[in-house]
């Protein structure tokens, strides 16, 4: 990727394998890697639904490595690099910068609540001016569900105008469609907006969007690739709804757990239950409702197995 490439299209925060012991599980998170490459979509790799903030900066780093070793192409990887310590989102990045990732996916720093605009420019602007590379490409990462700390749209455009080579883009997973639709109006030139759930996929797009980074893209990859291509066709509205069904029917259920309780039923290998506390597994009956459910909406994730 050129180093004025920008990320387009639908990328997967890819979930995070564990061994008995809750070590990282490197080969099988190549395994994982490879096959939702297959599938048409990139690799949000250290994102919310891979447990990022359950891995170390050593974990990320080593991890990082070990799947440009096995093959994967770091031009498709997003990795997320954000922490609540600037030395820390420094050396990821770097790592990331290094290794010719073709951008990384940034929190922001969110222990600290009630924070200013201000603090958080001074945040992004120190990891900016340390990484100090012309490749770096930053994709701002805007969960307020979650962090608590959200990205407000007069603080984007400041870093827009202040680093227009460096941030790229954002993945809005406010939920909330009134503020993608904000981000969009804006217009920020090869400003790339993408939503943070495929429920909101064809609306991104309609109206000038980039794309989705969205946790069922772990398992129902193609589908929403397929929408993405296909989003000015007849057909769009329907695929559209056929991704809303399958995602309402995993959001009934704690998120990280399903998606690993589906994926570890169609590669046959229970180990992909496994989460880090303080996360839990799916109980058994909720795991077997699970995929009733899905079976009857005659899901499948071909190709996985193998």
């Amino acid at each position: 990727m050129a180093a004025s490439a920008r990320f387009s299209g639908v990328f997967a925060p890819v979930i995070m394998p564990f061994g008995p012991d809750l070590s990282v599980d490197a080969d099988r998170l190549a395994r994982q890697c490879r096959w939702l490459l297959s599938q048409g979509v990139g690799l949000a790799v250290f994102g919310t639904n891979s447990e990022a903030n359950s891995l170390s900066v050593g974990e990320k780093s080593d991890l990082l490595q070990r799947l440009i070793e096995a093959g994967i192409d770091p031009e498709r990887m997003m990795p997320g690099t954000g922490a609540c310590a600037i030395p820390d989102a420094v050396e990821l990045t770097r790592q990331a910068v290094r290794r010719g990732c073709g951008g990384v996916l940034m929190l922001p720093p969110f222990y600290y609540k009630g924070v200013s605009d201000e603090g958080l420019f001074r945040y992004y602007a120190e990891v900016i001016e340390r990484v100090g590379s012309r490749e770096l490409r930053i994709y701002l990462y805007h969960i307020p569900p979650v962090a608590q700390v959200g990205l407000s749209i007069e603080l984007i455009g400041r870093l827009v105008h202040a680093y227009p080579q460096v941030i790229a883009g954002i993945k809005d997973s406010s939920g909330d469609w009134d503020n993608t639709a904000a981000l969009l109006n804006e217009n920020w030139d090869n400003f790339r907006v993408f939503a943070g759930s495929e429920t909101f996929l064809l609306r991104t797009l309609r109206a000038g969007g980039a794309g989705c980074i969205s946790a069922t893209a772990n398992i129902n990859p193609a589908a929403i690739d397929r929408l993405y291509r296909e989003w000015q066709s007849d057909s769009a509205d329907a695929q559209q709804q056929s991704l809303n069904d399958l995602r309402d029917l995993l959001q009934m259920h704690p998120m990280i757990a399903a998606l690993k309780s589906v994926v570890a039923h169609f590669t046959d290998d229970p180990q992909w239950t496994e989460v880090r506390p303080p996360l839990m597994p799916l109980a058994g009956d909720k795991r077997s409702l699970l995929l009733d459910e899905l079976f009857n909406l005659g899901f499948e994730m071909a190709g996985l197995a193998e």
